[in-house]
């Protein structure tokens, strides 16, 4: 009987699978000793992340709970603080024409607190494109009539003329005077408003007498009061960004860097300072101690 023998072979497919751990999938001896070699390597652990915050601007509709406002720097001038020293050391005898008839020496300090309000009120009002003696000597002149709404109201456009002649554009004065003293009368019970939004609005006053009138009849600073010397002064020591056309724009850019504590302050200092030193035409830079910090005065 021939006995055949029969060779058994086993294929890599039927080749015995180890289970991966973990996984419920089987791996071939070769594959796990691959598995094995790769455990042995230095397992590599991350990085630990630096937290970083970054400021950003929110556009509009957006809200962060981590995100913080982009701090932008004030632009301020150079020098500005060692040149404002200096003007209050040249003012300090305080001795100009605004020292002595500006608007807060031109009411009368022994009438009630109303009438007070309206004479510093047309006291500005007189006072635009006026020298100070001049505007003081027209008050002058309507107090010794007795100076309030009611008597303005009574007095007639030709006898008002001639008693604030010849303070500048005096017949357009006439006419605003007395539309304004009807309006504070139907309006505001012979007072003056008290906001410098109303005050404008009256006819023949303007930003700069508005603040004024706040900072001198009411006691409240609400802006910086910008008249042709704050504004040619500013320009010259470059306190502007860039050059400005007009005082409001002066005021705007003011208002922008300079300190809230020093705005009551700049008007009658730089006023003063316009009247004897810093002149409109042929400046005094020679007595002037902030002629080496002064670009206006390096450029001549």
């Amino acid at each position: 009987m021939n006995t055949g023998i029969r060779m058994v072979t086993r294929s890599r497919s039927r080749a015995p699978r180890i289970a991966a751990e973990g996984c419920g999938e089987e791996l071939t001896p070769r594959e796990a000793a691959a598995e094995g070699r790769k455990s042995r390597q230095p397992v590599k652990r991350p990085r630990k992340t630096q937290k970083l915050h970054v400021a950003y601007e929110v556009s509009n509709g957006e809200k962060g709970e981590d995100a913080e406002p982009l701090k932008v720097p004030i632009w301020e001038p150079q020098n500005w603080q060692q040149q404002l020293a200096n003007i209050r050391i040249m003012r300090s005898k305080k001795d100009a024409p605004v020292d002595q008839l500006g608007a807060e020496h031109c009411y009368d300090a022994g009438a009630p607190a109303k009438v007070q309000r309206y004479q510093v009120l047309l006291s500005l009002m007189l006072s635009s494109q006026t020298k100070d003696q001049v505007t003081a000597g027209a008050m002058q002149r309507l107090r010794a009539r007795g100076l309030t709404v009611e008597s303005i109201l009574q007095t007639d456009d030709d006898m008002l003329g001639r008693l604030i002649y010849p303070v500048g554009f005096w017949r357009n004065k006439v006419k605003f005077i007395k539309q304004t003293t009807a309006i504070l009368q139907q309006r505001y019970e012979g007072d003056i408003p008290a906001t410098v939004a109303e005050l404008v609005a009256l006819p023949g006053v303007g930003p700069k007498m508005a603040h004024l009138a706040m900072a001198v009849a009411w006691g409240t600073t609400s802006g910086v009061a910008v008249d042709t010397h704050v504004h040619r002064i500013t320009n010259r020591l470059r306190w502007t960004k860039k050059v400005t056309k007009s005082p409001e724009e002066t005021r705007t850019a003011l208002e922008e860097w300079l300190p809230r504590e020093l705005w009551s302050e700049i008007n009658g200092l730089l006023v003063g300072f316009g009247q004897q030193i810093c002149l409109p035409v042929h400046p005094q830079c020679q007595t002037c101690l902030n002629q080496a910090l002064c670009p206006a005065a390096q450029d001549r």
